[in-house]
């Protein structure tokens, strides 16, 4: 049961929402990774997932609509965005059948693999052929770590950054698989019982704070180099493999 009546509850969830809005403006990318543990801690993480979707899909569809005169060519993101949705639905069924620890202590692996990567190999960089050609497939693992584990990022945010794309690029691709993948996850969270009117509400009085601190994170954003956008998403990398491994863990 969700208690608003908590002062520091509620600061603190203002304040992970802020930061979020500031990560989202900033790179794309990063809202749920703050503000999801932070308003699971204090309520449920079911209630956090639920009340999370409704963001999801408005700030990365504002996105969507922000950067449209920046997307990919040859129907790139459609096609990254849809192969996640299916890989939403594959991702309940491996549930029934492989341990969420296994699954994440894998992907933090594999991220871990691709930072020490690219810090080893400073040049590395994967070229838009060979991304054009892997892009479903990658799509595809990316929507089935969301389904099994609720996070999409380690892979879909792993496979953007490699392409070495500008931020505007960046941010116009990941908000369609963001956007699409959100919308795939409603109906099991209505069947679920966790969407009620109640979760929508909060969602919507969560769009406050983050619309409120987008634009600063933008703003900060446009005054650093490609080169420390590129750092910010292997540092956003880094957490997210953290949390990954500690949820294999413990």
């Amino acid at each position: 049961m969700v208690n608003l009546n908590d002062p520091m509850a509620i600061a603190a969830v203002l304040a992970a929402l802020a930061l979020g809005g500031l990560l989202k403006g900033a790179i794309g990318a990063g809202a749920p990774l703050v503000a999801v543990p932070v308003i699971a801690a204090f309520f449920d993480v079911r209630i956090a997932v639920a009340v999370m979707i409704t963001p999801n899909i408005v700030t990365n569809l504002w996105q969507m609509r922000q950067f449209r005169s920046s997307r990919l060519p040859r129907h790139f993101a459609l096609r990254f965005a849809f192969a996640g949705a299916v890989g939403v639905v594959l991702g309940t069924v491996v549930l029934a059948w492989a341990s969420v620890a296994t699954l994440s202590l894998l992907t933090a692996m594999v991220v871990i693999s691709y930072i020490a990567l690219r810090l080893t190999r400073p040049g590395f960089e994967l070229g838009q052929p060979a991304a054009h050609k892997i892009v479903l497939p990658i799509g595809l693992a990316g929507g089935a770590l969301q389904g099994a584990t609720g996070i999409s990022a380690p892979i879909s945010v792993s496979f953007l950054n490699a392409m070495r794309l500008e931020r505007p690029v960046f941010i116009s691709t990941i908000s369609v698989f963001f956007a699409v993948m959100s919308i795939a996850q409603l109906p099991a969270l209505a069947a679920g019982g966790l969407m009620t009117w109640g979760t929508l509400a909060l969602g919507v009085a969560s769009l406050v704070p983050l619309f409120a601190f987008m634009p600063v994170g933008a703003w900060l954003a446009r005054r650093v180099s490609a080169q420390t956008f590129d750092r910010m998403l292997l540092a956003l990398l880094g957490v997210l493999s953290l949390k990954l491994l500690h949820g294999a863990f413990f």
